[in-house]
């Protein structure tokens, strides 16, 4: 009887030749980090689960994989985010007061697929910057992530804009005013992330901070938007209108030095819950769902002792996958004692060059397929042929 061994469901491998284009890919992103001036870390894949899932709410918990460590006893998770060990580095392992920039590269595990089709085990490169407040390190961040998107060859994509400060800012209000009861929270930023006025409606008192929340999903478009949400927005609370404000300034910094797509909602909700100012993403018509995403999560490290400014990105570099590329291999011939040490010269040297050359190991082995070329002794001297005619 066969066996057919098969993969967790949502769990992927990546094989030839597609595996190769994604290393050259992680290559390339890593060094548009280094560029920038980002210090590369390697975070481990488990850790403590309370250390993971600091400042990421129900939704982290629930994507988490639980075990237990035989060690000590103790809950481990495996990571399901990279951004709360990057927050436990600058707080533990890499304490400074100044501005600090951190990148990283490496698999992360979902409990369960976020979207239905989409792996389990995405391969998240990020970058985050801790110790600056101000909307400058948000741009920055916005010009880094678009920058990991043009080596990977994503044109023409489209970056939105949003700011979490202004759905956070009215439903304090709400809470306060007892517009929203505190049961409903989970439910109302559910509401609002599908855009759904009426269900936002019909979770709310009647009142005049209903009525803005009611409006919040009908403000999105190019960032000419921010000028009716100024106007929309008008007798909100003062974080709203500052966190509106905050949203123009990024727009002004970005908009100019980006030759792509901008577009702004102001209802845009993202992350695992621990986003709290500004928040950005890519898209391209060829994926659905985001490309790369991130924002600001200002004392997401609070829990580790050092409640620092910070702000960030990843992407899933496995979704950056052209899958096109093509590396020719070619095939060297089994020799005889005779001729086997100018064959070694001669691959040596292509091999050098920057070729894939493989070797025959015995008499019996011939040209494998993905073979498209092959050395032969043309002439008294080994040549790279085509098969038909001569390289």
């Amino acid at each position: 009887m066969r066996t057919h061994w098969r993969l967790p469901r949502g769990v992927d491998e990546i094989l030839p030749p597609a595996a190769w284009e994604f290393e050259l890919l992680r290559r390339k992103v890593l060094d548009v980090f280094f560029s920038w001036g980002f210090d590369y870390v390697e975070p481990p894949v488990i850790e403590y689960l309370e250390s993971l899932q600091a400042g990421g709410g129900e939704d982290l918990d629930l994507q988490t994989l639980k075990v237990v460590d035989q060690v000590t006893g103790k809950q481990l998770g495996i990571r399901a985010d990279m951004t709360s060990q990057a927050a436990r580095i600058d707080a533990h392992s890499l304490i400074t007061d100044g501005v600090q920039r951190l990148c990283y590269a490496g698999p992360v595990v979902f409990a369960n697929p976020q979207i239905a089709m989409t792996s389990r085990v995405p391969f998240k490169a990020g970058a985050e910057i801790f110790g600056a407040a101000n909307v400058e390190a948000d741009a920055e961040i916005v010009g880094l992530m678009l920058e990991s998107l043009a080596v990977a060859e994503i044109a023409e994509p489209v970056l939105l804009l949003g700011h979490m400060g202004i759905y956070q800012g009215l439903v304090e209000a709400m809470l306060e005013d007892s517009v929203l009861h505190p049961k409903d929270e989970r439910a109302l930023f559910q509401c609002v992330q599908r855009k759904s006025q009426s269900d936002i409606s019909a979770l709310l008192k009647p009142s005049e901070l209903r009525d803005l929340m009611v409006r919040l999903p009908t403000l999105m478009g190019d960032v000419q938007v921010l000028h009716d949400a100024t106007r929309s927005l008008q007798g909100a609370p003062t974080k709203v209108l500052q966190a509106v404000g905050e949203l123009q300034r990024l727009a002004d910094l970005v908009v100019p030095r980006q030759a792509t797509s901008v577009r702004v909602d102001v209802s845009e909700l993202s992350g695992y819950g621990y986003h709290n100012g500004p928040v950005f993403a890519v898209y391209h018509p060829r994926h659905g769902q985001a490309l790369a995403q991130g924002g600001r999560y200002d004392g997401i490290g609070e829990v580790f002792g050092r409640a620092r400014s910070a702000t960030g990105f990843d992407v899933d570099l496995k979704t950056l996958i052209q899958g096109n590329s093509v590396h020719p291999v070619i095939f060297a011939p089994f020799v005889d004692e005779s001729q086997r040490a100018d064959l070694a010269v001669a691959i040596a040297t292509l091999r050098h060059a920057g070729h894939r050359v493989r070797g025959a190991l015995s008499e019996h082995e011939t040209r494998p397929p993905q073979c498209s070329q092959s050395l032969e002794w043309i002439e008294g001297q080994w040549r790279v042929t085509d098969h038909a005619q001569n390289v």
